[in-house]
């Protein structure tokens, strides 16, 4: 993943809305934003057949909670 093109790209976004870049409250959107990404996109190239392993033997008409589950 090229996180540096990413950033250009939201640098590129953010003054085709008229805001300035290098404004303070702005100036590490472009990383910040470019680190979402890689982790929204961590997965892309993953088999996802391991990921749904979970599986339950018991016979429950309660809804069953899975907790921590990464995105």
């Amino acid at each position: 993943m090229d996180l540096e093109k990413i950033e250009q790209g939201v640098r590129l976004i953010l003054e085709g809305v008229g805001e300035n870049p290098k404004r303070e409250g702005l100036l590490d959107t472009p990383r910040r934003v470019a680190r979402l990404y890689e982790e929204v996109f961590s997965g892309l190239d993953k088999e996802p057949v391991g990921l749904f392993e979970k599986s339950f033997g018991e016979n429950h008409t309660e809804m069953v909670l899975v907790k921590d589950i990464p995105f």
